[in-house]
């Protein structure tokens, strides 16, 4: 009996140690529209894998990046910084020889702090040169393109010698030194099988998995399986074959036994890019789209589920961003934090749907261009006080057809704009002059982070918590 009482106890031990070290898979769409999965408004056709993830888990309707462009959306992601503090702005160029800082922390290391297997699939846009690489930032593994799929010879509006061919590492191997449009239709399924393979791999020990879908950006490709599937057009199309991926990634987890104990995260790095019209996503009822801080450009589409922790078939609308998630992740796994300072806090009692949970954030910031405060918003997700600012706008154009896009027009906000995002989610209604009170305790957290972070709209170039970026000499 003795025995059979400390076998029982050791067992319980080790069940408790493994709620404390989840799987973690972060699947990351790029320039997927908030309204492009069908439980949040997608029209003219279903995602029914993502649909039972959120049924599963957790939706979040509040989610945001902070700053609705590809590099700096997945810096931020990544290291829990505002990507302005490390050096990282807009969406870096096969041409530039700058990338991520070797002193900076990415959710893979601290993965890494407690044994955890690790890898990269799909789109990175950190740097492309051998010192920015996944590889060297904490992934045992990376397959996939080091930046967007659109920046290679075959771009709508490329000129002649714009872009180098465009190549598919390994590691740090390129293993097709000229991406082709063919090969773009087995993106989506390449990535796939090697996030399959990797948790089967690894099924016997904690793991991270960071799946980066070059998906839905333009140019648009897919496989055969699935073109002319939906009925919609390509853009659908695409969307069901990337809901066929988050479908073989559930399996591959319930199949190994692993479901109770994954923590999935799925959302996308920014808002739609309007300009492509049919070959873009859609932002529902938000505003503007990819490339400006309104709603449309930084609330994207959030979906957790954890069936150990989070709890099944619930909604939320608080305040989040995706800088939260690498502090969230470290309090949740018990692993340090970085050194330097972060701009993310440990949201976890949100993400649980504990009782009375609150936003810790006062307000969080929105930069966009190099180093521009251009929106700050409540930590409570109400209030949103948007700066003088030129930005781009469709206007009321037709819309682009075929994957060439139409010419932005120049929008442009002249004084600070107060909206309430709790009655006005369309930003549709300035209501600085009722609500002058909000205006000045946004405005004065705004002062905070500018003093911080700096911010160039105000002639400050930086802050005193500003970081370089990573520099290489290398071609």
């Amino acid at each position: 009996m003795r025995r059979f009482l400390a076998c029982l106890l050791l067992g319980y031990t080790s069940l408790l140690v493994a709620a404390d070290q989840p799987n973690v898979v972060v699947i990351f769409m790029d320039d997927m529209g908030y309204a492009d999965v069908s439980c949040f408004g997608a029209q003219g056709y279903k995602t029914p894998n993502i649909d039972r993830l959120a049924q599963e888990g957790r939706k979040f309707t509040n989610l945001h990046v902070p700053q609705p462009v590809c590099s700096a959306s997945r810096a931020g992601l990544l290291t829990g910084c505002y990507p302005n503090r490390i050096g990282i702005h807009g969406a870096l160029s096969p041409k530039v020889k700058h990338g991520i800082h070797a002193d900076e922390v990415t959710l893979a290391e601290v993965a890494k702090q407690k044994g955890y297997a690790t890898s990269a699939v799909g789109k990175w846009h950190l740097g492309h040169l051998p010192p920015f690489l996944p590889t060297r930032h904490g992934f045992d593994e990376y397959y996939g393109l080091p930046y967007s799929n659109d920046m290679w010879p075959f771009h709508p509006e490329a000129k002649p010698g714009s872009y180098p061919k465009l190549p598919m590492y390994d590691g740090e191997k390129i293993v097709d030194e000229e991406v082709t449009p063919e090969d773009q239709t087995r993106l989506t399924t390449d990535y796939t099988t090697r996030a399959v393979s990797f948790i089967e791999r690894n099924k016997e020990k904690p793991f991270f998995l960071y799946l980066a879908h070059s998906m839905v950006h333009v140019p648009l490709f897919v496989s055969d399986q699935f073109k002319g599937k939906s009925g919609e057009g390509l853009y659908a199309d695409v969307m069901l074959e990337v809901d066929w991926s988050v479908g073989q990634v559930m399996d591959a987890l319930e199949k190994n036994g692993l479901k109770e104990n994954t923590w999935i995260i799925f959302t996308s790095d920014n808002g739609p890019w309007l300009s492509y019209g049919d070959h873009a996503g859609s932002a529902g009822v938000l505003r503007e789209g990819k490339g400006t801080v309104w709603e449309g450009g930084t609330r994207v589409t959030g979906i957790m589920r954890w069936p150990a922790k989070i709890p099944a078939g619930t909604t939320t609308d608080a305040m989040l961003m995706t800088i939260d998630i690498l502090p969230t992740f470290a309090a949740v796994i018990g692993a340090d934090l970085p050194k330097h300072p972060i701009d993310g806090k440990n949201i976890w009692p949100l993400i649980a749907g504990e009782k009375d949970a609150k936003n810790p954030h006062d307000v969080y910031a929105y930069y966009y261009h190099q180093n521009e405060l251009q929106a700050v918003t409540s930590g409570d997700g109400r209030w949103k006080l948007v700066f003088p600012h030129g930005y781009r706008t469709l206007g009321d154009q037709a819309p682009a057809m075929g994957g060439k896009p139409v010419k932005y027009q120049a929008g442009k906000v002249l004084q600070p704009e107060l909206y309430d995002l709790y009655a006005d989610l369309s930003e549709a209604k300035n209501v600085a002059t009722a609500y002058p009170q909000e205006v000045a305790r946004l405005e004065a957290g705004a002062a905070r982070i500018r003093a911080e972070l700096g911010d160039k709209l105000s002639g400050q170039a930086h802050g005193a918590g500003s970081r370089q970026a990573g520099q290489s000499a290398q071609e």
